[in-house]
């Protein structure tokens, strides 16, 4: 099954349509897309991974592999970096992302295949499915929903699943 979420800032979770947030510098070509540039890259990304934090959330129910958050889980996000584009143990000696975060959108992230195989430096990192902030604030490239609609597309989803991100108004 394929997701899809379109710049106009909707995402297509079997047939509903729901709210989501987008990249502040809103969505590129995905061979456009730059480390730090703030945008949601257009293209099918396959679903990788779920993280949860497993002090504020349950784990999940889905058929993808769910793996509960420490404190010291990051992400490298330094282009040039051996491990850029990936998972890293904190405090990490380069510019990596903390995954365990106070305002809680990365209470549930989904780890999209973007640039993932392998990374190519410095096409963007990081790039996930989580959390909206209260507000709908932009994100820096990711694409965030409700938790409620996130756990509807988890239950729904598998490892052959995957998010398309679309130019806005596209129906597949």
């Amino acid at each position: 099954m394929i997701f899809s979420a379109t710049s106009d800032g909707t995402l297509d979770i079997g047939g509903r349509r729901v709210r989501c947030a987008l990249g502040r510098s809103g969505v590129l070509p995905a061979a456009d897309k730059r480390e730090g540039d703030g945008a949601s890259p257009l293209g099918v990304w396959p679903f990788r991974k779920v993280f949860y934090r497993p002090d504020r959330v349950p784990a999940p129910k889905t058929r993808l592999p769910v793996q509960a958050l420490t404190p010291a889980d990051g992400w490298c996000d330094a282009p040039g970096d051996p491990a850029y584009n990936r998972p890293v143990r904190l405090p990490y000696p380069a510019s990596a992302e903390a995954l365990w975060r106070d305002d809680r959108v990365y209470d549930l992230i989904v780890v999209l295949g973007h640039n993932d195989d392998p990374p190519i430096s410095p096409m963007g990192s990081a790039i996930f499915l989580h959390l909206a902030q209260p507000d709908w604030s932009p994100t820096a490239g990711c694409v965030a929903v409700r938790r409620e609609d996130l756990l509807d597309l988890l239950s729904l989803a598998g490892p052959e699943d995957a998010l398309a991100v679309l130019p806005g108004g596209f129906q597949p």
